[in-house]
Order: structure tokens, then sequence, then C-alpha cells
């Protein structure tokens, strides 16, 4: 392969931490100076291809704008998910005051991490049940590790891993081709010799002797095993539940399911005012269905984000026609054969053509031993994500303690899972890494998008900056004169400073956020105070 120097800037362009970028004969690149030296990385996020020039620079570590993905800009080395895939490293030398950077003639904007092959030698066996955020995660981190054993990945889906949060999203308003959804082509698996054992449904985990036992009456011994098996969703036992059209959406056949039905409806019923439900109902409407979402609460994710954010949600769905009966609740499902409407609690009717139910999930977990789990189903952990010997749990199914708060707690968000999943593979691979991962998560509905950082299962105020009527905000919940978690639309480089302030423990305390005066770009420390 050749390579072309290339002049970029002069020495004095950039201050210390400070990144921009440049397009080099045809190829973007991201040109940061850190420490008093250049490093060139590529310049867009292999997740979905943001400029990370609009994310932020903390050290070396630099963070996408839209979806938090953080790399060292220094190697291009993946540190957070939801990217996979590293940033590709580009030579820089500095000559007489000018900076040069060295790009090779196939330059490409991404690169697998650096990963080992089976030994056919090593005789360890590590199984993965789940193929989702948390189990691919898991596998390609053990390869990384540099775990040489066989390793398995177990699924009850009859499909390779895929982006499951663009179920509701993109893929359900017709925006995303079904290519586009697998997280890594079939080679990958082959390359790194993973295995995928699809549509295998386990029945049962014996701790005591590491034996999985499956449906068809086969077993297989581990040696270490993670749980990633996801979340399952709720049903609703109702009258005349059986009818056609009535969906949850969880998986992907679900949502083809889904698409197929909408292209013969004129009306569609959401049950549920949730993230999944509000998405879903998004998406229906843009496909141009009457929409109507019918959810016990007063307002859409009060309970998450508050009435102000929640309000706005209801206005804007209002404003693109969709419907809200709120306060009530499903008695009943009526039709022949098809739904045809639904009974409400307060006695009332809806004609529908379709129902989605997005009413929550819980852990699939039913194939495990009871004294591993909580109440609700969740797998209890230690720091490490070690449920008992030789034996994890990551993603949805985890019940950890959140080291911020002291309680224990799940958190059912992609990008969570795809942490817990690496942390939980660290540990399988013997590198003894504690779980202190700072949650995120996003939505986007109709043009708007929100990004949430922290965990805040109740607080004591909320702090507002900006104007939530205006989209352009950010909202601090705060409990016991602490800030546990912030929600924000339009401030994206914002929030991604704050999830580096929540990660480094350096946030402000909620009174002087409150007095307006706090710049989160300029709180994050230098590189030599950067833990």
């Amino acid at each position: 392969m050749s390579y072309e120097e290339h002049a970029v800037a002069n020495f004095d362009d950039l201050g210390d931490g400070e990144m921009k970028e440049v397009s080099v004969a045809g190829t973007k690149i991201l040109l940061a100076r850190v420490g008093g030296n250049y490093h060139a990385v590529s310049a867009a996020c292999p997740h979905y291809g943001a400029p990370l020039a609009e994310g932020v620079l903390c050290g070396e570590r630099v963070i996408c704008p839209w979806h938090h993905a953080c790399f060292n800009v220094t190697t291009g080395d993946l540190e957070e998910p939801p990217a996979l895939d590293s940033l590709s490293r580009f030579d820089v030398k500095v000559r007489a005051g000018r900076v040069y950077v060295r790009i090779p003639s196939e330059a490409e904007d991404r690169r697998t991490p650096r990963m080992v092959n089976r030994d056919p030698d090593d005789k360890r066996m590590y199984v993965i049940i789940g193929a989702g955020a948390a189990g691919l995660m898991a596998a390609q981190t053990l390869r990384e590790d540099g775990y040489r054993g066989r390793l398995i990945m177990v699924t009850r889906e009859d499909r390779l891993p895929y982006d499951r949060p663009n179920l509701s999203k993109d893929y359900l308003q017709g925006h995303a081709e079904p290519e586009w959804m697998p997280l890594r082509a079939d080679e990958f698996f082959t390359e790194h010799d993973i295995e995928v054992w699809r549509g295998k449904e386990v029945t049962r985990v014996t701790s005591a002797s590491r034996t999985i036992t499956f449906t068809d009456g086969a077993s297989q011994r581990y040696d270490r095993l993670l749980i990633a098996s996801g979340g399952a969703p709720r049903s609703l036992p109702l009258p005349s539940s059986e009818l056609k059209n009535i969906f949850l959406l969880r998986s992907h056949d679900d949502t083809d399911a889904i698409i197929e039905a909408a292209g013969r409806s004129r009306r569609a019923l959401v049950i549920g005012a949730s993230f999944i439900g509000m998405e879903a109902a998004s998406s229906l409407a843009s496909r141009g269905l009457s929409v109507t979402v019918v959810a016990p609460d007063s307002v859409p994710f009060e309970k998450t984000l508050g009435p102000e954010v929640g309000a706005l949600f209801r206005r804007l769905h209002e404003s693109q026609g969709i419907e809200f009966r709120l306060g009530e609740y499903i008695s009943q499902f009526q039709g022949s054969d098809q739904i045809e409407a639904v009974v409400l609690g307060s006695g009332g009717r809806v004609e529908t053509d379709m129902v989605i139910a997005g009413v929550g999930v819980l852990p699939a977990t039913g194939f495990l031993e009871g004294e591993l789990l909580t109440a609700d189903g969740g797998v209890i952990v230690d720091s490490r994500l070690r449920a008992a010997e030789a034996l994890y749990a990551a993603g949805d199914v985890a019940s950890f303690i959140d080291h911020r708060t002291g309680a224990r707690t799940r958190i059912e968000h992609w990008r969570t899972a795809q942490q817990q999943g690496r942390v939980a593979a660290h540990n399988m691979a013997g590198r003894k890494v504690e779980y202190a991962g700072v949650p995120f998560f996003w939505t986007r509905q109709f043009d708007a998008g929100l990004l949430y950082v922290g965990h805040a299962p109740r607080w004591d105020e909320i702090i507002y900056l900006g104007d939530v009527s205006s989209q352009e905000f950010l909202a601090f919940y705060v409990a016991d004169d602490r800030v546990l978690a912030v929600a924000g639309m339009n401030r994206d480089r914002d929030m991604a400073a704050v999830e580096e302030l929540m990660r480094l423990e350096l946030m402000p305390e909620p009174a002087q956020i409150g007095n307006g005066s706090v710049n989160f770009l300029q709180l994050l420390p230098t590189l030599t105070n950067v833990r």
C-alpha cells in the first residue's frame, strides 16, 4: 500500500486539548493536540457516523456527540460502546512548525480491534447465553483479551446479533434496510472462531455441575458462562388476546410482522407510553397510520423524565396527529378473527386495525436456580458481574450495585448492556475489572432526539437549564443534594461532557448548576489530571 504525506495545520493552530476535523485527499480525519503532541484518527464514529469533532475531548479520550462511544484519540482504540470498531490511526509528524499526516492510498474509516483466534490445544469452553448487545460485546472482548478456547454464543432467535434499538426507530419507519441491521457480518464470527448456536432454547443452568440443558434434551458443560439473555416482553392476559394483529415488539421478527400488518392497516393502537411504545407510535405515524396511545400515566415518561419533559413529548406526538388516551387501561380486546377494537377500563371503546403492546419486559432468566435471582428475576451479581463461581451476568438481567448510590438495580439500556458485557468478559478472561459504567440511553421520535445520562429512580427536584418547550435544554435530576441523572435535547456536546464528569466523579453541586454559571466543557480536566 502506498502513502502520501500532507500538511494539515500549523503547529499553533490547536491548543492543548483541542481537536478539529480536516479533509486530506478526500479522507476526513480528526486532528487533536494532546499533551503537546498531535494525533490523527478517522473523523467519524463507526457506530452511526457522527462527526467526532462535535463531541468532546477529555485527556486522550474523545466522546461521540450522538451515542457516546469513546475512543483513545492517540491510538484510535475503542474504549466504550456502542461502537464495536476502533478508529483508524494515521502517522503524524511536525516539521518547521507545520503538522503533516501520512495517509494510505486506501484509507479506512475504522478497524476491527485486534483479536486472537482459537487454539485447538486450548480445551476451555466459554459459553454466552444471549446474542444481543451484552453477548456480542462479551464475545468480541474475550477474543481481544486473548482467550483462545472454544467460544459459543447461544440465541433463541434464528439470527446473528442485530441492532435492536433500531427495531422501533428507523427500521420500523422504513428508513433502514434489512441488510443494515446485523451488527457484524457473518464472516466476523467465522474469522474469529465464535460459534453462534441459533434457534437454541435453554431450559436450565446448573451452576454446581456447570451444565446447560436445552429444550431439545441436549446438554453442554462450560468452564465459564455469561448470562446475557436479555428480557422477554410482558404480555397482556386479556380476553381475546389471541386475535390476529396484536403484537409485542422485542425481536426482529416482531418488527417484520408489525411492518407487514401496517401495510394493510389504517389505524394502530399502542398500549403503554414507554420509550418503545412512543417510538413505535412515532414510526407508525410516519408510515401514515392513524395512531392512538393508551396508557395509565398522566403524561409519557413521567416516572423517568418528569412531567415537563413528558408533556413536551405528548405535544410533539399530538402535533403529528397522534391521539392519547392517558389515565386509561385496556380491559378487553374485541374482534372476530383479528383485532377490531379495544375496550378501555372506563368503558370507552377505540377501533383499530392493529395493536402494539409496549408494557415493559421481564428478565429472561427462567432457566436459572432461584437462589441466584432477585424477586423480579434479575441475576444477583457482584462488582465484577459475577453471580457464582464461573458464572457471570450482564445486560437487562444483571442486578448490580450502583456504585454511586449503593442501591441494587437493573438497567435495561442497550449501551449499558454492552458496557457490562465488556466488563464481564474482562473478568472471565482473568483481568479483575469492576463495573463502574455511567448509564446512557437515547430516543428519537419524529425529528426530536433526547439523550439521558446517569440513573435516577427517584429525585427530590429537577433543575432546568434552557427552555424545555423549545427542545433545547438540560434537565438535572437531583436526589439527596446530588445530581444522579441528566436529560438533554439539542445540547449534545454538553451531554457528552456531563457523562465524562459523572465518570470522573467531578459533577458540580446542584446549587452551582442552579445559578446557571456552569460551563461543563471547561470543567473537563486536562490530560495531567485525568484519572
